[in-house]
C-alpha cells in the first residue's frame, strides 16, 4: 500500500485500491485503480536515497518526461517526497509480446510484421530524440489491452540514456540481446537497440535465440563473431521468406554503421509489404514449442539455483495464474531501478 506518507492524491484511500505488481531493490510497482471510474494506472515508486538511486531516477524520469508516442509507455503524473518519487504510468494489460504469440492459435509472418512495425516506430521516435533504450527485449514489449487491435508499447526505461552521455561504453542490458560493440567495450549509440530488434525478430519467427550459449563467455564470443544460423532442430525457418531473413541479417550486422536504422527498418520491403510475398502459412506450432521448452528450462534453472523470479517492468503486471510465461533471458547486467544494488555497482563506465 502507498500509505499516509505518500503524495496527497493517494491519501484519499477511499478513492483508490492498490495491488503490488513487482518489487526491486530500488523500487516497487503497484497497480492502482480508482474505485469509482475504474481507471487503472501503474505507479512505480523509486527510492532516491543515495547517489545511485538519485542518478537512476533522474535518468528514467528525464526520458519519460520527454517522450510522447503511441508505442512508448506514457508517464501520466509525477509525485515526490524527500526519499521517493512516484511515477504514475499508463497500465498495459494485454500481456507480453511472446505471451500473446503462444496464446494465439496461429502466427504468421504478417503477424510478426505488425508487431515489428510498432516497435520500429517507437525506436525511430526515441532515436530522433537522442534516446537509447539499452534493454530492448520481448519482456519489455507489452500490449496495451488484450484485444487483437491493441498497440504494442516499449516499456522499462531504467537503463535508457541520452546518446551524448559519456562516450556510451557502459556494458549493461540483458546478455542475450547485447550488440557486439557493447560486448567489445567500444563506443556505441542507438544501433545497439537495432541489434536487439534483430534478436527479437529472430525469436518471433522461430521461438529460439540466435545466440544461445549456456555460459556467458561463450555467449559473448558468439555475439562478437555474429555466429547464428537459420537452421534449428525444431524450426520453421524453411517456411520463412527470404525477405524476412534479409530483414534479420540487416539488423544483426556486426558493423553498427551497416546495421539498419529504425527508419530503414520501416522502409524494408518485408515490413512495407507486411510479408505480402511470403506464404500465409502458420508458424505457430514450432515457435510455441520452442518458447515453451526454453521457458521450462529457464524455470528449472531458476528453481535449481534457488533464485527468485525477476521483477516486472514498470507498467507490466505479473502473468495471470495459468498464463504461461515465455521469458527467454537471464538477469540483465545492470538492473537499473528495478535491479540489485550490487549488480548495478558492478556495471561501470569502461572509458
Amino acid at each position: 500500500a502507498l500509505g499516509a506518507a505518500g503524495p496527497a492524491v493517494f491519501k484519499a484511500s477511499e478513492s483508490w485500491s492498490t495491488a503490488l505488481i513487482g518489487r526491486g531493490s530500488f523500487s516497487h510497482v503497484v497497480r492502482v485503480e480508482h474505485r469509482h471510474t475504474r481507471q487503472p494506472f501503474a505507479i512505480k515508486l523509486l527510492e532516491v536515497r543515495g547517489n545511485e538511486g538519485r542518478e537512476l531516477c533522474r535518468t528514467e524520469l528525464g526520458v519519460l518526461r520527454r517522450v510522447r508516442h503511441a508505442n512508448i509507455i506514457r508517464l501520466e503524473e509525477v509525485f515526490q517526497t524527500p526519499d521517493r518519487v512516484y511515477l504514475v504510468l499508463e497500465l498495459a494489460t494485454g500481456g507480453e509480446l511472446l505471451e500473446r504469440v503462444v496464446a494465439r492459435g496461429s502466427f504468421t509472418e504478417r503477424d510478426a510484421t505488425r508487431a515489428l512495425i510498432m516497435v520500429s516506430s517507437g525506436l525511430r521516435y526515441l532515436h530522433s530524440l537522442g534516446i537509447v533504450h539499452r534493454d530492448l527485449k520481448p519482456e519489455n514489449l507489452l500490449y496495451y489491452h488484450p484485444g487483437p487491435d491493441s498497440r504494442l508499447i516499449i516499456t522499462d526505461f531504467g537503463l535508457a540514456c541520452w546518446r551524448h552521455d559519456w562516450a556510451l561504453r557502459t556494458l549493461c542490458g540483458t546478455p542475450e540481446y547485447l550488440a557486439p560493440e557493447m560486448v567489445g567495450g567500444r563506443p556505441y549509440g542507438s544501433a545497439v537497440d537495432m541489434w536487439a530488434l534483430g534478436v527479437i525478430s529472430y525469436i518471433l519467427l522461430s521461438g529460439s535465440m540466435p545466440f544461445d550459449q549456456r555460459s556467458r563467455p561463450r555467449l559473448f564470443r558468439a555475439i562478437l563473431r555474429g555466429s547464428y544460423s537459420f537452421h534449428c532442430e525444431v524450426s520453421p525457418w524453411s517456411s520463412v521468406s527470404n525477405q524476412a531473413k534479409d530483414f534479420i541479417e540487416r539488423l544483426l550486422s556486426l558493423s553498427p554503421e551497416q546495421r539498419m536504422t529504425a527508419q530503414q527498418a520501416l522502409a524494408h520491403p518485408w515490413l512495407v509489404g507486411m510479408a505480402s510475398d511470403s506464404s500465409n502459412r502458420s508458424l505457430h506450432r514450432p515457435i510455441s514449442q520452442n518458447l515453451r521448452q526454453r521457458a521450462s528450462r529457464a524455470s528449472a534453472r531458476s528453481h535449481g539455483s534457488g533464485s527468485a523470479p525477476g521483477s516486472r517492468s514498470a507498467a507490466s503486471p505479473r502473468s495471470h495464474p495459468g498464463h504461461e510465461s515465455c521469458q527467454l533471458d537471464g538477469n540483465r547486467l545492470q538492473h537499473g531501478v528495478m535491479g540489485s544494488a550490487e549488480t548495478a555497482r558492478s556495471c561501470r563506465n569502461r572509458r
